[in-house]
């Protein structure tokens, strides 16, 4: 553990330059990485961002340890492919199954079943760890994903994405009873003040986010909900629903902390997508059955009010 305090010489530096020139042996690229795993922090815990520029007696505390660059390798997972054609794949995955090799999380991800089935063919724009990699969806949400395999594609997508041609319909269940049928959710998310594995509404370094909502089924302390997304922001639904007081069932992070009608992680299944076929220009819309995990969910619930 390294505590700098940051003097008038080199107040205006980006942090991560100024770490790679102060502590002897570091790279750039390792500053970078312990920037990104959240291994520099101010004083009070709060992680800091790579391109952050210093001020004089500003305080950063560095933990040295450099986090592991995981590595992404073909794996024979099995992957329900709900769409596949020569410029994209879409997947249904399974509750539980990350979406890229990370720190903690070195295989048995989404990636590594792509590389198998997939081989040679997807887009390298995401980087190593990430190819094909449009958009991401958490650990514990199941439901469709769309991977490019070519950068054609990808740009193609990653544009859809920026203008909202592509859209994401998900289903969850949510603590307690929504005062309206519909609405909408317009507040920022940003990165949590003091947490850095969470996300927060907050008007700092935060970007727009609206969630549309509309009901579905009402039950005795639970409201099973439609969500639509107009933006996407890491962990958007859960952030927005636990912001307006009705955390999504099972989410630990966001709502209560002990898991409910025995669930443990939330209750959230991205089950329809829509998106325009980079190359056809035909219109392609994809819908799944909601998951086993989530029938039960519901009835354990119980009847409808």
């Amino acid at each position: 553990m390294r505590t700098m305090t940051i003097k008038a010489a080199t107040s205006g530096i980006r942090l991560d330059v100024l770490l790679a020139i102060s502590i002897p042996n570091l790279s750039r690229s390792a500053a970078q990485r312990l920037l990104s795993g959240g291994f520099v922090t101010l004083p009070d815990g709060t992680s800091v961002q790579k391109s952050r520029l210093v001020n004089e007696g500003e305080v950063f505390i560095v933990d040295m340890q450099d986090p592991e660059t995981p590595s992404a390798e073909p794996q024979d997972i099995p992957l329900d492919v709900v769409y596949e054609d020569a410029d994209v794949i879409v997947v249904n995955k399974p509750r539980g199954m990350v979406v890229h090799p990370a720190p903690g999380h070195a295989d048995g991800t989404l990636v590594n079943a792509l590389l198998y089935h997939c081989g040679d063919s997807l887009s390298g724009i995401g980087g190593e760890l990430r190819p094909g990699i449009v958009h991401r969806i958490d650990k514990d949400t199941s439901g469709l994903i769309i991977a490019a395999k070519n950068d054609f594609a990808h740009a193609s997508l990653s544009s859809q994405l920026s203008s909202r041609s592509l859209s994401r319909i998900y289903e969850a269940v949510v603590c307690g009873s929504l005062r309206d049928d519909s609405g909408v959710i317009d507040a920022p998310i940003g990165r949590h003040p003091t947490d850095r594995k969470r996300q927060a509404v907050t008007d700092r370094n935060s970007r727009p986010a609206r969630t549309h909502y509309e009901v579905i089924g009402r039950y005795n302390g639970y409201t099973h909900v439609r969500c639509m997304l107009e933006t996407g922001r890491t962990h958007q639904i859960r952030v927005h629903m636990a912001y307006i007081g009705h955390p999504l069932l099972g989410d630990l992070v966001y709502g209560r902390k002990k898991p409910e009608k025995g669930l443990s992680g939330q209750c959230l299944h991205a089950k329809t997508l829509k998106f325009i076929h980079p190359r056809s220009g035909e219109p392609i819309l994809l819908d799944t059955d909601l998951p086993e995990y989530f029938t039960e969910v519901l009835r354990r619930l119980g009847n409808e009010l």
